[in-house]
């Protein structure tokens, strides 16, 4: 459903507008109700239509709470969980929070993963994709389940 790296601009407000490849179908099939959280790994935020999150708060929440590092987890994921709905100019409104952890300022890319969206700032992202590919090239080793994948 969502690829592609969309740089785009967030308002003062914390609003952002979704690309418009984007918007028809957040409307038809979610309503344009969306979840926001904070990735636990990394600077971003983590934006899943309303369905999907609903399935993966289900897991989080199996989870044992009994386990400090999968009760860090849980709080984390569904603590700064938030409902976000798309107005109809196809904006949506990122609370100061979510904008705070993500380092958010007026330049973010919106990058598609697939069933869930990644909201980094562009500084944070280029900086990151940097990384990545420098640590991949020195390494020069790929995990073993990706070794068997063929591109």
């Amino acid at each position: 459903m969502f690829r592609g790296v969309n740089v785009i601009n967030l308002d003062p407000k914390g609003r952002m507008a979704m690309p418009a490849r984007y918007r028809d179908q957040l409307h038809s099939d979610f309503d344009g109700r969306l979840v926001a959280t904070i990735d636990p790994m990394a600077k971003c935020l983590l934006i899943y239509p309303i369905d999907t999150w609903e399935d993966i708060q289900k897991k989080i929440e199996s989870l044992s709470s009994f386990n400090p590092e999968t009760r860090k987890f849980q709080r984390m994921m569904i603590g700064y969980a938030t409902d976000v709905e798309m107005d109809r100019s196809g904006r949506i409104l990122l609370s100061q929070v979510l904008r705070n952890h993500a380092e958010l300022d007026k330049h973010v890319a919106l990058v598609g993963q697939g069933k869930k969206l990644e909201l980094w700032s562009e500084k944070n992202w280029a900086e990151q994709t940097e990384l990545w590919l420098s640590e991949t090239s020195s390494s020069g080793e790929m995990p073993a389940e990706l070794q068997s994948l063929s591109l």
